[in-house]
C-alpha cells in the first residue's frame, strides 16, 4: 500500500457522534481527514440510540461552554445549510417534588447564572403556566432554560457527514481499527484488516469501545460503558414543549426524563440503578412498567397514550461524569475524545472545534478553559450534578 496515498492530516475512529462533525470541521478547515468505522455508515451505534437532547444546562463550566458552542451550531445548521435536523427549541426544565431537589436546584440556578446561562428558578405557579399537564400535586418549581431543546441524532449525523463529504472528508466504512502504528513516543497512523493508514494526528472518538482501543496503545482510559433504556410512543397534539427531567431516585432508576418531538411523540429515557455495565443493546423486560409508572407519576394526561417501541444505547461514563478530551503525555499525535457520558451527541459539534483548533494550533481562551477541565490528567473526584 503506498503510504504516500495513504497519509492523512487527521484520522478518526469512529463515525459517531463526535467523529462526523469533527470531521467536518477539520475538513472545511482544509485537513485532509480519515474517518474509520466498524459499522455500516455513519451513527450505527451510540448515535442512533440517542434521544436528542441538547442543553448548555450543566453544573460543570466546561460542560455549559461546550453545551452553549454546540447550541449555536444546531439551531443555526438548516439556516446556514438548508438540511432540516428536526431542531426544536423547546427548552429544559429540571422539576423539583422534594424540597432536597428543589434546594439543590435553586443554589445551582444562581452558580449558573452566574456563568452566563439563561436558566432561572420558577415557583409552581409559573411552571404550570409553561408546563400545563405536568402534575401538580407535591410539585414545588422547577428550573428552566430555554435555549437548550432537541434535533434528530441520525438525521443530524447524516447532515454532518454530507457536508464533510463535500469538503473532501474521507469516510472508510465497515473497517474496524486493528491496532495503532506507533514509534517511541509518537503516533503515527493505525491499522485495519484492510491496510495501513499514516497521520499526523489520531483521534479516538470510539465512544463505548475507547477503553479497549485506547489499551492496543498502552493507555488505560478510565471509560466503563453502561447502557440505559428509551422509548417512544404514537404522536399526539402538543401538549409541552420543555424537556423535563425528574432526578428523584425510585426503586431501579436514578432519574427520569422526557419530552415531546417535533412530530408529536413523546421519548422517554431512565437512568438504571445499580448502572447495567457493559455495551449489551438488547432491551429489558422491565424497563417499560417502571418507566412508564414514571412518566404517569410526573404527567397523568399520558395515561392512554399508546408505545411504539422501546431501545437500549451506551453511555461510555467516566468516573466524574465528564467527558476526556485532549492530548496525551507520551504518544505526541494521539487525541481523545471519549467518556461522552451519553451527551456526545449534544457536545459533539463542539467538541469537533475544539480538536480543529488544538490540531491548528489556535486555541482560544474558552478551548483551553475546556481543554484544562476535561483533561485526561484531571483527578476524576467532582461530579457533576447534572450529569
Amino acid at each position: 500500500m503506498n503510504q504516500q496515498k495513504n497519509f492523512y492530516d487527521v484520522i478518526i475512529i469512529g463515525a459517531g457522534s463526535i467523529g462526523v462533525p469533527s470531521a467536518y470541521f477539520l475538513s472545511k478547515a482544509g485537513l485532509k481527514v480519515l474517518v474509520l468505522d466498524s459499522l455500516a455508515s455513519v451513527g450505527q451505534a451510540s448515535n442512533k440510540h440517542a434521544i436528542g437532547g441538547i442543553r448548555a444546562t450543566h453544573s460543570d463550566p466546561a460542560k455549559i461552554n461546550l453545551g452553549k458552542r454546540s447550541l449555536d451550531i444546531f439551531s443555526t445548521w438548516q439556516e446556514l445549510h438548508g438540511d432540516d435536523i428536526e431542531w426544536h427549541q423547546g427548552g429544559y426544565s429540571f422539576v423539583a417534588y422534594d424540597d432536597e431537589n428543589a434546594r439543590v436546584l435553586q443554589d445551582l440556578t444562581l452558580w449558573q447564572q452566574k456563568q452566563d446561562l439563561k436558566i432561572s428558578w420558577v415557583d409552581k405557579q409559573t411552571l404550570l403556566e409553561i408546563i400545563p399537564n405536568i402534575n401538580p400535586e407535591g410539585l414545588s418549581g422547577g428550573t428552566f432554560s430555554p435555549d437548550d431543546g432537541s434535533a434528530s441524532p441520525l438525521i443530524s449525523a447524516y447532515a454532518f457527514h454530507k457536508r464533510a463529504v463535500e469538503a473532501n472528508a474521507e469516510f472508510h466504512f465497515n473497517e474496524p481499527v486493528d491496532d495503532f502504528i506507533a514509534s517511541d513516543s509518537r503516533t503515527l497512523g493505525v491499522r485495519t484488516v484492510k491496510g495501513e493508514y499514516f497521520s499526523k494526528w489520531v483521534i479516538n472518538a470510539a465512544g463505548g469501545w475507547a477503553k479497549p482501543l485506547s489499551a492496543k496503545i498502552g493507555l488505560d482510559v478510565p471509560v466503563e460503558p453502561d447502557s440505559h433504556e428509551a422509548a417512544i410512543t404514537e404522536p399526539i397534539s402538543r401538549i409541552f414543549d420543555p424537556m423535563i427531567v425528574d432526578m428523584r431516585d425510585r426503586p431501579g432508576s436514578a432519574n427520569f426524563y422526557f419530552y415531546q418531538h417535533p412530530t408529536g411523540k413523546i421519548i422517554f429515557c431512565m437512568t438504571p440503578e445499580p448502572a447495567i455495565l457493559g455495551t449489551h443493546i438488547l432491551a429489558s423486560s422491565d424497563f417499560l412498567p417502571r418507566a412508564a409508572r414514571r412518566l404517569l407519576e410526573i404527567m397523568p394526561v399520558l395515561k392512554h397514550i399508546r408505545v411504539r417501541r422501546v431501545w437500549r444505547g451506551t453511555y461510555p461514563m467516566t468516573p466524574d461524569g465528564s467527558p476526556i478530551i485532549g492530548q496525551v503525555a507520551g504518544l505526541d499525535g494521539l487525541l481523545l475524545a471519549v467518556g461522552m457520558c451519553g451527551q456526545g451527541f449534544m457536545f459533539g459539534p463542539a467538541v469537533g472545534e475544539v480538536l480543529t483548533h488544538l490540531i491548528l494550533n489556535e486555541l482560544t481562551e474558552a478551548d483551553k478553559i475546556i481543554l484544562n477541565k476535561l483533561s485526561f490528567y484531571r483527578s476524576f473526584k467532582s461530579e457533576e450534578i447534572l450529569k
